[in-house]
């Protein structure tokens, strides 16, 4: 019983910590294991495996695989998806809490805590992703979108099957974003202050070459 309140504790947290990094990849994942028997969903999941769900997550999913890759387009896309992917991760927690059988305090508990990691990862992924967008070369971006597919498959993976491990890791991650996202943003401020003088350089020069002809 201890093992599967653990379990299902994990799930509610991956849930919420997976949808914040790729929402359409987190719904394929659970609902594949819940159709192939490898997990037991609780009832507010078991939607999931609906063909038409996991249909409709599939296509987005491909969508956002190949926007996710393209420099500029991928920030646009985390901007659009802010709206998207934590209110479906705190809702997703919120379902996975039925697990727990608490009721409506377990439910409104999973609510809050996966509102709270979806917001996490989604700032800390859309974040970094601006960052690299800095540098014009693609090969970073790519190899952190396949790394963050990556680690949305396997987290969730190990919050279903070493439930312990992945609490762990996902302390891990909090403390290590809490201490980035704050430096991250100053490199984004700098760089944004940068590319601002670059577009007023022009302009300032074209009025200092004005002025000594009195025009």
């Amino acid at each position: 019983m201890e093992s599967q309140t653990l379990q299902s504790i994990a799930l509610m947290l991956g849930a919420g910590w997976a949808s914040g990094i790729n929402l359409y990849a987190a719904m394929l994942v659970l609902g594949w294991m819940g159709v192939s028997g490898q997990v037991q969903l609780p009832p507010g999941l078991e939607v999931l495996t609906h063909p038409l769900v996991m249909g409709a997550a599939g296509l987005m999913f491909v969508v956002e695989f190949f926007a996710d890759k393209i420099p500029g387009v991928d920030s646009l896309w985390d901007t659009l998806h802010t709206f998207i992917r934590i209110p479906a991760g705190a809702l997703m927690a919120a379902a996975a809490a039925q697990g727990l059988d608490m009721g409506t305090a377990g439910e409104l508990a999973g609510l809050i805590l996966g509102g709270g990691l979806a917001t996490t990862s989604h700032v800390s992924k859309a974040s970094t992703r601006a960052l690299i967008n800095t540098s014009p070369e693609p090969l970073t971006n790519w190899t952190a979108s396949v790394t963050e597919d990556v680690a949305v498959v396997g987290g969730l993976w190990t919050a279903l099957h070493h439930p312990w491990l992945f609490v762990l890791l996902l302390v891990l991650f909090i403390i290590l974003a809490a201490w980035l996202l704050p430096k991250i943003w100053r490199l984004l401020k700098t760089a944004g202050k940068t590319l601002f003088s670059w577009f007023r350089k022009p302009g300032a020069a074209v009025s200092t070459t004005k002025h000594p002809s009195g025009e």
